[in-house]
């Protein structure tokens, strides 16, 4: 079994897909020539041609606005935007069209889309290539937000947003695309959506996070004597509700991390849910570690923003000694 990091990962899924799948199609700026500016797409348009891997204006409005109209033509294209901010230009396709098709046409239509973006800090980018935009997109009816922490599961949540008949938003957290290395199955394999992983099984508080954020909480977490039941949510939405109020009834405490802003962060719809739902199993406030309530700043001062250890380790005495 290959030993394959994620964009060696993401790049064996879309050959296989594109192998299998006559319809699909990758589009994005660099995605064939130089294959993507992560090497992700590295080799497809040598595999599959032009008319299969297309190199694309520099136009996000006119990358996902064409993969649109791809997707309701009965083509199953998957979009690249180089970083998750270049994203919010064509928030109006997405949003006002990709996410309503199916209502719209009252089901005559759906929208089998993927879009891919390199997402999240820690790589010293410039603006507007850090960003963290998944509590807005899991805000939008329509789309499914999907975000792996690790080689495997980015395999197989992406050949799931690949078959999925709705539009997809995949994004690869760039921190982690070449520091994990695992065992990936060459023969493919999927991963439902909308379905946490129990990561590690605990009883003294439930820890949550996702994409890049997973690797640094367990190593913050392998520092403490406490037993965390710690849980990826691999996919932001739909969120898998039940698997979180699950553990958190369980444990009775409860920590989140994320590196997106706090404010309307992802963690405060699951706080919601978990008052909702199991506020009389709790012993302790839910924590939340985050980034701060301002723009992701310049590399000198992306390390202060991003939740590190000493954070992390901090937020989890305050609820194991609440």
């Amino acid at each position: 079994m290959p030993i394959l990091n994620m964009v060696e990962t993401i790049n064996l899924a879309l050959k296989q897909e594109m192998k299998k799948d006559k319809k699909m199609i990758v589009l994005g700026e660099d995605v064939g020539r130089n294959g993507g500016v992560f090497r992700t797409t590295d080799g497809l348009q040598k595999l599959f041609g032009e008319e299969r891997v297309v190199d694309t204006p520099l136009s996000e409005i006119g990358i996902v606005g064409s993969a649109i109209g791809m997707a309701v033509n009965g083509l199953h294209p998957v979009a690249e935007i180089q970083f998750s901010g270049f994203l919010y230009s064509p928030f109006d396709q997405i949003i006002s069209h990709a996410g309503r098709m199916r209502t719209r046409s009252k089901g005559r239509f759906s929208c089998p889309l993927v879009i891919r973006c390199p997402y999240g800090g820690g790589i010293r980018g410039l603006e507007l290539h850090c960003e963290s935009p998944e509590a807005i997109l899991s805000h939008t009816p329509g789309i499914k937000v999907v975000v792996p922490s690790r080689p495997y599961d980015a395999k197989g949540l992406l050949i799931s947003a690949i078959r999925d008949p709705d539009p997809v938003i995949f994004f690869e957290p760039m921190r982690i695309y070449r520091a994990i290395k695992e065992e990936v199955p060459e023969k493919e394999y999927t991963i439902p959506l909308g379905k946490a992983s129990i990561v590690k099984e605990g009883t003294d508080l439930t820890v949550i996070s996702w994409g890049a954020m997973m690797r640094y909480t367990q190593e913050a977490l392998a520092k403490t004597d406490y037993k965390a039941e710690i849980i990826d949510l691999r996919t932001i939405s739909p969120l898998d509700t039940e698997t979180i109020v699950n553990s958190v009834k369980k444990t009775g405490r409860c920590l989140i991390v994320h590196e997106a802003a706090k404010t309307c962060g992802l963690a405060a719809e699951i706080i919601a849910q978990i008052n909702e739902r199991a506020l009389l199993h709790l012993e302790a406030p839910v924590e939340r570690v985050t980034g701060f309530d301002v723009p992701y700043p310049l590399y000198k001062l992306e390390g202060h923003y991003l939740p590190d250890e000493k954070r992390i380790l901090r937020a989890v005495e305050r609820v194991m000694k609440f």
